[in-house]
């Protein structure tokens, strides 16, 4: 088990582990972006960045303007919003001038109900005993009015006649006066909707024409990326069989083909060689590698009797420690038995004297008087 945990991998070993493999993958992936003859580009594709430039051109003269589109949008909006804002605050003041207006003449302090109770002319005002016959405060008890009486009965009867006329014309003029003002609020939103209709018109058709000029401008740009397109594939075309001539003339020229043992000879070392060229091992080699394998094998062998003669002595150690171990456990409870033992004979014996000595300590009790015994137990203590 000891040997176990030894071999358990640390987190550090895992990160280094971890940081070598990604360094040694990021190698083989520049060597195969670097060594590749196909696919390695020496200098700058210009072409690439004009296309780029004229690309984020178009790009940004649509976003500009999409962005004044929604600007002008906007714009609208906040002067909608104002006239609107702007009638509210008319309604509201018209409203507010109204209700002063209606409270100025139609609830005045005199038309209270309560106003005769703060009068400070109460007393002038004061009204006679009787001057009609529709006099709440002329009660039956007051004596005032009798069957068959109607003193204002002609007065009574204009001054209605008069307040009714009076009424009709006041209801035509507040309702000749609302109209004006229904007409005149509908010509003022009457106008202001064809004002936001022209308007609205007007960034339609801007809208229409960006619209259109940003269509042309996207089939342009199409129609010169397919022109593009077709050369490159073309030009691709004609480079790629260039470069397909020349690795077949290569390959048919160089040593791969040949077999030639010489070109995987390496120039760091001649325990080293190049693994693109490589054809495999010698006899010598593979008899050298078979030994090396077989003593591997011995060592491995020996290392796993030696594991195993180690668990046994460990084994072994462990079964001794636990037979000892058993043994001191057995003289520690026998040792305790005697312990026990020997005290139980120590507490029979305090027992038998404690007995021995109640029982003489109850005959000097009844035998002698009360002082005789504590003075001979004072001397007894001294």
């Amino acid at each position: 088990s000891r040997f176990a945990a030894m071999e358990i991998a640390q987190p550090r070993d895992q990160e280094q582990y971890l940081r070598l493999a990604k360094r040694s993958h990021a190698e083989l992936c520049r060597q195969k972006r670097i060594f590749n003859a196909r696919n390695r580009i020496l200098g700058g594709d210009t072409e690439a960045w004009d296309l780029q430039v004229r690309d984020r051109k178009i790009k940004e003269a649509t976003d500009k303007a999409r962005h004044e589109t929604f600007a002008a949008e906007m714009r609208q909006n906040d002067k909608i919003t104002c006239i609107l804002e702007d009638r509210e605050r008319r309604d509201k003041k018209s409203l507010c001038k109204a209700l002063n207006d209606f409270q100025q003449t139609f609830q005045k302090p005199e038309t209270r109900r309560e106003f005769d109770l703060s009068d400070p002319l109460a007393l002038r005002k004061a009204l006679p005993a009787r001057q009609s016959d529709n006099e709440i405060r002329n009660t039956v008890s007051g004596m005032q009015r009798f069957l068959g009486e109607d003193l204002n009965f002609r007065e009574r009867k204009k001054f209605q006649e008069e307040q009714n006329r009076e009424w009709s014309f006041q209801q035509q003029r507040e309702q000749e006066g609302a109209r004006a003002a229904q007409r005149c609020a509908e010509d003022l939103y009457s106008k202001t909707r064809l004002q936001f209709d022209e308007r609205a018109k007007h960034l339609q058709s801007l809208e229409s024409a960006t619209r259109k000029a940003v269509c042309v401008a996207v089939k342009e740009f199409n129609k010169n990326q397919a022109t593009e397109s077709v050369e490159r594939k073309s030009q691709e075309k004609k480079q790629e069989q260039e470069d397909n001539l020349a690795e077949i003339s290569n390959l048919l020229r160089g040593d791969l083909l040949s077999e030639n043992p010489q070109q995987a000879a390496s120039s760091f070392g001649p325990h080293r060689v190049v693994p693109g060229c490589w054809k495999g091992m010698s006899q010598e080699q593979l008899a050298h590698v078979r030994l090396v394998q077989k003593q591997q094998i011995q060592e491995k062998l020996r290392l796993q009797e030696e594991e195993r003669q180690r668990d046994m002595d460990w084994d072994r150690q462990r079964v001794q420690g636990a037979r000892s171990a058993l043994l001191m456990e057995r003289q520690r409870q026998r040792q305790q038995r005697d312990l026990r033992r020997a005290l139980d004979c120590t507490n029979l014996s305090l027992a038998q004297e404690q007995r021995l000595q109640k029982k003489y300590m109850e005959e000097v009790f009844t035998n002698q008087p009360t002082e005789d015994y504590f003075a001979q137990f004072n001397t007894r203590s001294r």
